[in-house]
């Protein structure tokens, strides 16, 4: 996923906007470090899940990484009360389908899905706790990504 996103990071822009779906543990914030990685931005990349938006900027002079974990938010308007830079940085927005709508004419979506193992827990049933060395961090990913709209 690291260089992926890496690969993905070096052609961004500044307005460009990325939206990551899938569900836990399917590669959205690892991803989005590799996106870092290549925009050659300021780190640690982590998820910005409690701060709702984390801002890198670049350490060469280039585009600024801004990293919303839409998951807490309720609407677009709260996305968009956020007051990001949309068109000087590159957004990624984990969690944002449904989000960005109205906020740039198109975007990005690229979303990852995972094989489960039968290991961890699956969100929609919640039967059994998540350990962290369960998550099969080396189970392939399928990636799909589009053009929206």
């Amino acid at each position: 996923m690291e260089q992926l996103g890496e690969q993905i990071g070096r052609m961004l822009r500044p307005g460009d906007l990325v939206v990551l779906t899938g569900p836990l543990g399917a590669g959205k914030t690892t991803l989005t470090r590799g996106i870092a990685r290549g925009l050659e931005v300021r780190g640690p990349v982590q998820s910005p899940t409690f701060v709702l938006a984390r801002t890198h900027p670049s350490l060469v002079g280039g585009t600024p990484l801004v990293h919303v974990d839409a998951y807490r938010l309720g609407s677009p308007a709260e996305l968009d009360d956020l007051d990001i830079d949309f068109d000087r940085s590159a957004v990624i927005v984990e969690w944002g389908r449904g989000m960005v709508e109205g906020l740039r004419d198109t975007w990005w979506e690229i979303e990852l899905d995972r094989e489960w193992h039968g290991r961890g827990i699956d969100t929609a049933c919640g039967t059994s706790s998540r350990v962290a060395e369960d998550l099969d961090a080396d189970t392939p990913r399928a990636v799909t990504i589009n053009r929206r709209p």
